[in-house]
């Protein structure tokens, strides 16, 4: 003989019911979750990308404003002025020196490493020592039209606009301006 099913109690189908209502939510949840970690992840790539890259630095042509491993952040744009460090392509390579002149200006630097534009003295706090360095341009030396001249700090050593193997900077070239030193935290702030 059959024995007859029970029916179920009514705590026992709260408990179902309540089971299955948690795991929707939770499903639901985790989906809305993983979506938006998507998009932020999506979007932080596009302003890195587009808006703001974040740069690696090598070399010491700038050491004393930004060192061998620094990350630093940079704003894409194309109004630099005297002062300004800038990174910008050269041969599949990203530098960054800081802007010296600008189209039209006119530079010349003596034998003691002072840099003149326009034949007034640049005031450059931010260098620890001047430099001739490896020049090879006939000075004065007059920016052609829609160009950037350029020079790392560490003038010793860079190899800038002084040297007609990296020449003047066009807006093209230009990757943005270094405004933030993300690394080390010891060191973060904006950079001048």
């Amino acid at each position: 003989m059959r024995r007859p099913k029970e029916l179920p109690t009514t705590d026992s189908i709260k408990q179902e019911l309540d089971r299955y209502t948690y795991r929707r939510n939770f499903l639901r949840t985790l989906r809305n979750t993983a979506f938006t970690l998507v998009v932020v992840a999506a979007l932080a790539i596009l302003v890195a990308v587009l808006l703001m890259p974040i740069l690696r630095i090598y070399g010491s042509s700038m050491s004393g404003t930004v060192d061998n491993g620094d990350l630093v952040a940079s704003i894409k744009t194309n109004n630099m002025k005297t002062g300004d460090v800038i990174a910008f392509y050269y041969n599949n390579n990203i530098l960054v020196k800081r802007v010296i002149a600008v189209s039209g200006d006119w530079v010349d630097i003596d034998e003691e490493g002072n840099v003149y534009v326009n034949q007034t003295l640049l005031n450059e706090p931010y260098l620890s020592s001047k430099a001739f360095g490896e020049t090879n341009i006939e000075l004065p030396y007059q920016v052609p039209e829609e160009r950037i001249f350029v020079m790392g700090d560490n003038r010793e050593v860079s190899i800038d606009s002084r040297n007609t193997a990296v020449g003047c900077v066009s807006d093209e070239q230009v990757v943005g301006k270094i405004v933030f030193r993300v690394w080390p935290l010891s060191g973060l702030g904006f950079v001048s």
